[in-house]
Formats: C-alpha cells, structure tokens, sequence
C-alpha cells in the first residue's frame, strides 16, 4: 500500500466541493434538524446495521416518549426495548439505556463534550464519539464508518477491506479522514462524507457521473471489495394461541395472546417476548395458518406459524422460557422480537396504540 502523501491532496478545494455538493444534496432526516448531543446520539446508535427509512419512524417515536436523557435514564429496560422493537440488535438499546443511567448518575444528565470523554460510556465506540462531538460541538474529529471508509478507499485507489489491509490499512484511512476534514465545519463535513459513501459512492453501482469527488478519485468505482458473507438459512415454527379473555373485568370480546419471555441467559434477544416453539419446523398444511421470512444478523428465517387451542399448548409445543396471557392491546406496548411483532400484525391481532399509552400500560413483570 502506497503511504498518504498529503502534497498530492488538495484538500482545501475537496472540501469545497463537499461541503457544495452536500448543501444541495443533503437527505432531509429528523435528526439533521438538530444539535441536541442526546437526539444526535440516539440517531447514531439507531443507525448501526439499519436502514434509513426504518430509523426514520422509530427514531421520532423514540424521542417522543424519551425526549431527553434523563427520561430515558428513569424508564424500566422493558419500556425502552419496546419502543426499540423493530430496529433489532437490541443489545445497542440496552447499552444506551445503560450509558444514559450512567451519564444521569455521574454527569448529571449532561453528556460529555469531547470525543475522548464520550468514549468512555457503555456502547460508545470511536465512530459514535466523533459523530457526537463533531456534530453537536463543532470538534474536529474525523468520523470514520463504513461508507466513508469506501469513499477513501476508493478516492486513494486502496483495496476497500479492513480484514485484508489489517491495522495498516486502517491507520491509513484515519490518517486521510483526519487530512481531509473541514476544521472549520467538522460536522457537515463529517455528515457530507457519509452522505457520498450511503448515497452516490454505493458499495454496488456507485454513480460516479454524479459524484463531486470523481474528478479526483483514483478508481471511478472500480476496486476491489470483499464479498458479502452468504447468508445461511433456517427454519423453524411457532405457535399462534389466542383465547378469550377469562377476566370479566377486560370487556366483551377481549382476547388474549400466548407469549413467553427469551431467557435472560441467552445471546440474542434475551428478555423480548416472543411466540411459544414448536418441536418441528414441518407444518401440515392443513394446519399452516401463514408462512414468513424473517432475517436476523445473518440468517433468514423460514417460519411456519400453526394455530394451537388453548388445551393444546402443553402437548404441541416447546417448554422454554416462563409463558404468559397477555390482552392483545398490551402486547402492543411490549418488548417483543420482531418476528412475533411481524406475525401478530399479519394476522391482525396488533392493536395500535398511541405512543403515550405505552408509558401509561401497567409495569410489564420480568419473568
């Protein structure tokens, strides 16, 4: 690999061309409307392995329940998980709510100014600390993620793979994100690159023709990148149990859903709510009530959902964690995986409810 020259960068006019071309094409999303430390934060940690449009939705329903930090300090786990519901990787929800109780606690609800400081909270890594710092207090710190890592990769003529180029490689990439960086407008600029990176210098396709930065870029797009992993297959099954509500005291025609809390031990999930197992992922179709896919991390799942009677749920399905009738209008409020969240709304038994309705459901029980 060739070291940075930095007489060969032009850097001053690059930034230029950014920060004109960023002005311009900039997405309008909620959380560019605003310098608040704490909203900057929950957009980055909601931004980790998520698409835009989905963060979009839960980030404002997010911050209309926990519109500051020590909101979010104060609330039960179970309450934060279900408003995270449908972003996945809920470990990144837990360390948030972590760090905020942590911050309320020690910093009196204020969040750390510089990069440095930031990254000594729970979850808080090099790339969220800079973003934070950079946007909200104007610090010079270069931002460094996957889609600017592409940028540069591809504007130095660099193979784009941090597990092949190794440490060396890596150090390069911060040498040249920190060369370039606006010190003047460390934020937008930060903010620009990852706009070219996520919209025009795609990992496939890139659209070169229209980047500011062609003219300079040593490959037009043509590199080489590491291939995605393949994702592996799975199938599995779940029952369905739905009853009627035997507590008078819920209203005619009130039903209730069977669910069981993911252990506590557990790797992925552990806490959510999810449908009971069944022992095979082989449903008679005489018995199949829908079929779904679903991915996580890396695997799709193939998911077979049965209708099981409330007499059968012992005999047709998989002991596992601690089961309970939950009212079908709670469960919407609840902390559930995202597959039972998709099958429940398919089969039309998810009530919508407001989001203040959440704060005001009773206390949910950790089983």
């Amino acid at each position: 690999m060739v070291k940075l020259d930095r007489e060969t960068w032009d850097a001053a006019r690059l930034r230029v061309q950014l920060l004109g071309w960023y002005k311009c094409n900039q997405r309008d999303l909620p959380w560019r409307r605003s310098r608040d430390p704490y909203a900057i934060w929950v957009s980055e940690i909601m931004l980790q392995q998520t698409r835009v449009a989905v963060v979009v939705e839960r980030y404002q329903a997010f911050l209309e329940r926990f519109p500051t930090l020590i909101s979010l300090a104060l609330a039960p786990e179970q309450e934060v998980l279900a408003l995270w519901s449908g972003l996945g990787y809920y470990r990144r929800a837990r360390m948030l709510h972590k760090a905020a109780q942590f911050v309320a606690e020690q910093h009196q609800g204020n969040l750390p100014n510089s990069a440095d400081d930031l990254r000594a909270l729970p979850g808080i890594g090099a790339y969220t600390a800079a973003a934070i710092a950079s946007i909200a207090h104007g610090q010079g710190v270069a931002v460094v993620d996957g889609n600017v890592e592409r940028v540069l990769c591809r504007l130095a003529g660099w193979e784009a793979s941090g597990r092949k180029g190794g440490a060396a490689l890596r150090r390069d990439i911060e040498e040249l994100a920190a060369h370039l960086l606006d010190p003047e407008h460390p934020g937008d600029f930060n903010q620009a690159m990852m706009e070219l990176g996520a919209t025009v210098c795609t990992p496939r396709n890139p659209q070169c023709l229209v980047c500011p930065l062609s003219a300079r870029c040593k490959t037009r797009g043509e590199h080489k990148t590491t291939p995605r992993p393949r994702m592996l297959s799975r199938e599995v099954a779940h029952a369905l149990s739905v009853r009627m509500s035997p507590n008078p005291g819920t209203g005619p025609g009130s039903r209730e859903v069977l669910l069981e809390q993911r252990p506590q031990s557990v790797t992925v999930m552990p806490g959510l709510w999810e449908l009971p197992a069944l022992p095979d992922a082989a449903v008679a179709q005489q018995d199949l009530r829908m079929t779904v896919r679903h991915a996580i991390m890396q695997v799709n799942y193939y998911v077979r959902i049965r209708t099981v009677f409330e007499d059968d749920v012992p005999a047709l399905t998989v002991p596992g964690g601690e089961r309970r009738w939950v009212p079908l209008y709670e469960a919407a409020t609840m902390a559930l995986t995202g597959l039972t969240r998709k099958v429940l709304s398919r089969a039309h038994l998810l009530t919508v409810v407001p989001l203040d309705a959440i704060a005001e459901s009773p206390e949910i029980d950790v089983l």
